[in-house]
């Protein structure tokens, strides 16, 4: 009977291959598909043929129970699901699919923290611009509140993606699906910047890299790397609860608030379904009290 945690390790090299998630949700489905693995092996489960719906669901209630977050729940729930699919349609190595009928539960959707204009401003502004670190940092807050990339997409970047001249971004996100973003002047100066001040100091001229943005190092910068620069930029600049998608976030919302077109924004996302969009103009809408107070002549 074919081995659980064998069948594991291959559903990873298959996510590894596959364009159809991306490296994050990639990496996140490995690991708690890792977990639950270990859990089946905890009960003697050692074959993927003997996992049955009851366990997966009590898998997922324990980790409900656990205090895990609805959102890492449903995400496991996902992994789980995508993998004994794969097991069951492609591989042919179960005849019967235990994850197909379960359901992951639905996370509670919280609005994001939208970081207002000012608050953007002094993130954008904190990283110190003396040193070539200081300008790559600059470059990449500047791009990503200018563009509205994820963080995977950012640090995804090679030289040849930007274009300074026309100031456009190409881009590709999950799927390998490409799209062009307008570049502002404020994102343009400081990759230029970069490019010129910062970038070839960082550059090992005995190994080449197409990467925009490098670690001291001379590669690629990681999304773990990235992810401690922003957490150290959004402390000096005082600011909590600040991640990766932050600046996602308040590119949307600013120009939805703007009065940016919802199909304009959702491309330059690259949002499949506009509903997705849709949650910033909600965001910015005003209460029925402050309209009723703003605009009734007898209200004041």
């Amino acid at each position: 009977m074919p081995d659980l945690a064998e069948l594991a390790q291959r559903f990873a090299a298959h996510l590894g291959e596959a364009r159809q998630f991306s490296r994050s949700t990639a990496e996140s489905y490995a690991r708690d598909l890792k977990a639950f693995v270990a859990a089946m092996r905890a009960q003697g489960i050692e074959e993927a043929a003997r996992v049955e719906p009851r366990h997966i669901a009590a898998y997922l209630t324990g980790l409900r129970e656990a205090g895990r977050a609805p959102a890492s729940v449903a995400r496991a729930a996902s992994g789980i699901r995508a993998f004994f699919r794969y097991a069951a349609s492609e591989l042919k190595a179960i005849g019967m699919d235990p994850a197909a009928h379960v359901r992951p539960p639905k996370p509670e959707r919280k609005p994001p923290r939208i970081l207002s204009e000012q608050e953007t401003a002094r993130l954008l502004e904190t990283p110190d611009e003396r040193n070539p670190s200081g300008l790559r940092d600059r470059a990449m807050l500047e791009l990503l509140y200018a563009t509205g990339i994820r963080a995977g997409e950012l640090i995804g970047l090679d030289v040849e993606d930007v274009d300074l001249r026309l100031g456009f971004v190409r881009c590709a996100g999950p799927g390998g699906r490409e799209r062009f973003i307008p570049l502002g002047k404020a994102a343009a100066e400081a990759v230029g910047r970069y490019l010129r001040e910062g970038r070839p100091h960082l550059a090992r001229p005995d190994k080449p890299e197409r990467a925009l943005f490098l670690s001291r190092r001379g590669g690629r910068l990681t999304r773990q790397g990235f992810w401690k620069l922003l957490k150290k930029h959004a402390a000096s600049s005082g600011l909590d609860g600040v991640s990766p998608h932050s600046l996602r976030h308040a590119f949307a919302a600013h120009l939805v608030a703007g009065g940016a077109d919802l199909r304009a924004v959702q491309e330059m996302l690259g949002h499949k379904d506009i509903a997705a969009t849709r949650m910033y103009a909600q965001l910015r809408r005003p209460s029925l009290k402050s309209v009723y107070e703003s605009a009734h002549p007898r209200a004041r």
